[in-house]
């Protein structure tokens, strides 16, 4: 069972997080653009810096708690979902919290039907 400690963490913050977008529509995985470029920008970079520490030797991930799959930099296939699901998860509560405090950023039209520049 430790072997699943890590995966069972990631599957606690996609559980944890899913219902926002049924119950608030948040509507992340409907706009995959934004969704590739949020884990382009958030996930890429710290998957650079967990490969350049591993392979420096800064820190290794205990084999006994992972499924023991490893994947591209010898990191563990939780390891590259972590890069995958956090990013995910974060955009998703910011989305909740946007659509319930009413907060625009720009993309969505205007109720109003004015211009940018109100007229």
């Amino acid at each position: 069972m430790r072997e699943l400690t890590y995966v069972a963490m990631l599957v606690f913050v996609v559980v944890a997080t899913l219902p926002l977008e049924v119950l608030l529509r948040t509507r992340v995985y409907a706009r995959l653009r934004r969704l590739a470029l949020v884990l382009l920008c958030a996930g890429l970079p710290f998957a650079l810096w967990d490969l350049a520490a591993t392979a420096a030797g800064h820190w290794h991930f205990d084999t006994s708690q992972t499924l023991g799959v490893a994947l591209p930099g010898d990191l563990p296939l939780e390891e590259w979902l972590f890069f995958v699901v956090v990013p995910i998860a974060s955009v998703m509560t910011l989305e909740a919290v946007r659509s319930v405090r009413g907060w625009s950023i720009g993309d969505e039209p205007d109720p109003s039907g004015r211009a940018e520049d109100g007229r």
